[in-house]
């Protein structure tokens, strides 16, 4: 077992989630937001597509090294469980550009004849579509495959459902449930004969390097909210309970870090990386732990850049709140000021700082494709859809276009970010104290 930086980031957060949810189970004043949640159908739609794009991350952030034998010597590779559960996507690579579900590449290319000639035509793929005989086929195969693969998908719904030890209702919860199982199992089942997705310009499949990309986005969103949230917390608590130069100071700070462009800030945090690995490169002897350590820093850069907003919120609402009955109360009975930090402050903001946070998590997945676009986001060798997108841009501008690269990587971007944001707003509405009346 390979233990990246980021992985030790994610499970320890994972953890730290666990504990918090163990801990506040059964806290009176999260009864009504937490029933309110389990109420509302699209939050809990979007709750569950969260939940399956955060398991494709978790198997994704298990790495190990392979283990070799006499035809495979030791090497530095380091590949995860789900890289090894898609060793057929992973080293099914062709020679170039092929269309979903194609048999032959997309362009032509001089071909040798049995009998010495050459012929000008579409080269015939080396994994996608092999076992058929002529093209004919093709389209009886895809029905026959799909069928098999979304009836894989319903027996394994079954399953579950029948061993399930809760009564399940056939709802629009078990529904999302039915089609996200069915279409795993779908295209799982067509990715060993065909590139479903396509491959891109150096033949490697489109589908394997989209839910390859769900982790990059996972651990942008989760581990720079990680970052930002301390600080925001500390500082803008600090800043509205004690005022003062310490709340003059806390302003300056977040001002003047407000008031240089985070673009510029970010670039030259991975530029100065980019130097250290260059010059330390006994340290970095892999190249998936070259690219985990460039994604720790942009990570680390994005949250000392985006700390500022939240900061302001929880001091607005530090002020309002220092001003109360029950604090000023506090204060006259000689209670000391970190324990009415604890117990009054803290609870009453932490709506704000849960809105936040689920809030942000979808606008930082798309500042990844917006930071790769000018090349500055995660490794080149990272998969990423920031990345996807800032080669399929190149693609799109071919005759005839190669348009499934972007496609791909648009709709499963899109897919969580609308989750994410669904969420969020369920969120808000259960949480925000304003609504509960």
């Amino acid at each position: 077992m390979v233990m990246l930086w980021t992985d030790a980031l994610i499970f320890g957060l994972l953890f730290l989630v666990a504990g918090l949810t163990y801990y506040l189970r059964g806290k009176e004043h999260l009864k009504r937001p937490l029933a309110t949640l389990r109420q509302s159908t699209v939050g809990m739609v979007s709750l569950i597509i969260l939940l399956f794009f955060m398991t494709i991350g978790l198997l994704d952030s298990l790495h190990f090294k392979p283990h070799s034998s006499e035809n495979t010597p030791s090497n530095n590779e380091i590949i995860s469980v789900l890289d090894y559960w898609a060793t057929p996507l992973r080293e099914h690579a062709e020679k170039t550009y092929s269309e979903p579900f194609a048999t032959t590449l997309y362009n032509k290319e001089m071909i040798s004849q049995p009998d010495g000639s050459m012929r000008w035509d579409y080269p015939r793929l080396k994994f996608g579509g092999q076992h058929l005989e002529d093209d004919s086929q093709k389209l009886s195969d895809i029905i026959q495959k799909t069928t098999i693969g979304f009836l894989q998908g319903v027996g394994i719904f079954a399953v579950i459902i029948w061993g399930s030890r809760f009564k399940i209702k056939f709802n629009l919860l078990s529904l999302t449930f039915f089609v996200l199982m069915t279409t795993s199992t779908t295209l799982i089942y067509l990715s060993n004969y065909y590139h479903v997705f396509g491959t891109d310009k150096v033949g490697e499949d489109v589908f394997y390097q989209t839910i390859k990309s769900i982790r990059t986005g996972l651990v942008l969103g989760t581990l720079t909210t990680l970052i930002l949230l301390p600080l925001s917390l500390i500082l803008g608590i600090l800043a509205g309970f004690f005022r003062g130069w310490l709340d003059d100071a806390i302003q300056f700070l977040y001002t003047t870090l407000n008031s240089i462009p985070s673009i510029l800030l970010i670039g030259a945090s991975v530029l100065m990386v980019q130097i250290y690995m260059a010059n330390h490169e006994s340290d970095f002897t892999s190249l998936v732990v070259r690219a985990d350590i460039r994604l720790l820093f942009l990570c680390l850069i994005l949250g000392m850049t985006s700390w500022t907003g939240l900061c302001r919120l929880l001091r607005a609402e530090t002020l309002k709140l220092r001003e109360m009955e029950y604090v000023q109360a506090a204060y006259s009975l000689g209670v000391k000021k970190h324990t009415i930090l604890l117990r009054h402050i803290l609870p009453n903001v932490m709506h704000i700082v849960l809105i936040s946070v689920v809030l942000d998590f979808s606008s930082l997945v798309l500042a990844e494709a917006a930071l790769a676009y000018i090349n500055i986001g995660v490794d080149a060798s990272t998969y990423s859809w920031g990345n996807m997108i800032n080669g399929a841009r190149l693609e799109m501008a071919r005759e005839p276009v190669v348009w499934w690269s972007l496609t791909a990587a648009f709709l499963f971007m899109f897919t969580l970010v609308l989750a994410a944001n669904l969420f969020a707003e369920t969120v808000q509405t259960a949480f925000d104290p304003r609504r509960s009346q």
